[in-house]
């Protein structure tokens, strides 16, 4: 690969970045009412929100192992196949649309996995209508992506999705306010799915002369096995703590807790503001063969992520008991695992970029790493629980307790994933650079003062822009060379 050639893909790369960057804090603004509203409102509250998290965790893990894999595998299978886009497109859809109403139709039967707790309405089993729309999304945008059209998942995913759930959460006090979250989320999910569907239909179009196969639905799920497998692991281990907290723990607890995971995934998104397009460019680089270009990739978005959800994390969590406290005061207690959360997604920046290529070099390899981690996590969260039970803690540390099993299992993950695939590609990996801890130090001792002599609403008012424009600052005079400077470039082209 040329060098004009990498410095192209690295400026795609930048640019993909940057838009599904401004849909952070787009999904930001839109996610505070959805959490404001939940927490506040006395329809609503802890408990409710409890249930909710419950369901969510089967939904969409149901919806990600049906979309086959197709969020990062499609692109594969369009570089290397001569078919019509289009219909290559279709295989997945009918595969996913198929797998998935199925499954929906056995949780609409028995719907006892997504409420431990035995308290649902009718309205609230009929959730299980979204996993179809839901599965069938993540291939519109996975397809979309590939030809470099990023904000369509800004649209669906970082406005229409999150501001038709703060608004029909809204409604829905009014309506139907003992199952207003279930209906509002299968509302979001339908508008993001048309918010997909129509950008995707005007760049692909329709299917060319196909007609379901058998054989060639076979092969696919056959393919894309590990990948999906692999895709719901990895997604598991950000909702694997909810679901083993719901069987210990009182709705209540699983509510708070589910809040503070809104608030540190949002830095969570980060990462797959750069994943859409890393995917192409990466099996691009293998098709030549140039590992060497995929190690200066994985570690130049590597540290891009790195450095962004530090600085995020720093920011959230420095004031962290405001930040809790304005969704509800009841939240509070969860501080201690909001911290663990945004900790857990700056130590798994590095296994987020480094499977961004082991899923095209090593399927199985990367599947069993991910199993483990999951596994890892599964047997640290029941040994923090059982911790903190016996030193007589209520379940808001056993919350806390499993966030940090989270946090420690995806550190691992990191180092295992990284040292994997520098073995593979023969080349060095290290998103690490010194530039990170100086621009912390600063902005960590800000925060502190800020917590200290200010006022909880001037404390994050003022604080958290102060501390992110402190730490942006020195990141940028400091750790960012002409080659990272790029992904602010509006005018770099492909």
């Amino acid at each position: 690969m040329s060098s004009q050639s990498e410095q192209d893909d690295i400026a795609a790369i930048a640019r993909g970045g940057r838009t599904n960057f401004l849909g952070f804090f787009l999904r930001l603004a839109a996610r505070i009412p959805f959490l404001f509203i939940a927490g506040r409102m006395p329809e609503y509250g802890p408990e409710a929100l409890g249930r909710f998290a419950s369901a969510l965790v089967v939904i969409e893990l149901v919806a990600m192992v049906c979309s086959l894999g197709e969020k990062r595998g499609l692109a594969q299978r369009l570089s290397e196949s001569e078919a019509h886009p289009a219909n290559l497109v279709a295989d997945g859809l009918l595969v996913a649309f198929a797998t998935s109403s199925l499954l929906a139709l056995g949780l609409w039967l028995f719907p006892a996995p997504m409420f431990p707790s035995g308290h649902y309405t009718e309205a609230d089993r009929l959730i299980v209508i979204a996993i179809p729309p839901l599965a069938m999304t993540e291939i519109w945008l996975a397809g979309l992506a590939y030809r470099f059209n990023i904000g369509a998942t800004v649209s669906a995913r970082a406005i229409v999705e999150p501001w038709t759930l703060s608004i029909m959460a809204g409604i829905m006090v009014f309506v139907a306010p003992e199952s207003g979250l279930s209906i509002a989320y299968i509302v979001s999910i339908f508008a993001a799915a048309l918010a997909a569907l129509i950008p995707y239909q005007k760049l692909y179009g329709l299917p060319q002369d196909w007609r379901p196969n058998p054989a060639r639905m076979g092969r696919l799920m056959l393919r894309s096995l590990p990948l999906a497998t692999a895709d719901a692991i990895e997604w598991g281990t950000r909702r694997l703590d909810i679901f083993i907290l719901g069987l210990f723990a009182a709705p209540s607890a699983v509510g708070v807790y589910y809040v503070a995971q809104q608030v540190a995934s949002l830095p969570q998104k980060l990462k797959t503001s750069f994943e859409p397009i890393l995917g192409p460019v990466i099996t691009r680089s293998l098709k030549d063969r140039d590992y060497a270009a995929i190690a200066r990739q994985v570690c130049q978005v590597g540290f891009w992520i790195t450095a962004a959800q530090a600085g995020i994390a720093l920011a959230l969590g420095i004031p962290g008991e405001g930040v809790m406290g304005l969704i509800g005061p009841q939240f509070v207690g969860g501080t201690g695992a909001l911290s663990f959360l945004l900790a857990a997604e700056v130590v798994a920046a590095t296994a987020v970029v480094s499977e961004a290529a082991l899923i095209y070099m090593a399927k199985l390899q990367n599947l069993v790493i991910s199993v483990a981690t999951i596994a890892l996590q599964g047997l640290l969260t029941l040994a923090g629980i059982w911790l903190a039970d016996r030193l007589g803690f209520n379940d808001l540390y056993r919350a806390a307790a499993a966030a940090a099993a989270l946090m420690l299992a995806l550190g691992v993950a990191s180092l295992v994933k990284s040292s994997l695939l520098s073995r593979l590609l023969g080349e060095r990996l290290n998103n690490w650079r010194w530039a990170l801890l100086w621009a912390a130090l600063p902005a960590g001792l800000l925060g502190w003062a800020a917590t200290h002599f200010l006022p909880e609403w001037a404390e994050l008012a003022l604080g958290i822009p102060a501390i992110l424009a402190l730490y942006c600052w020195v990141i940028w005079a400091k750790g960012f060379g002409p080659e990272d400077r790029v992904l602010f470039r509006k005018t770099a082209k492909t």
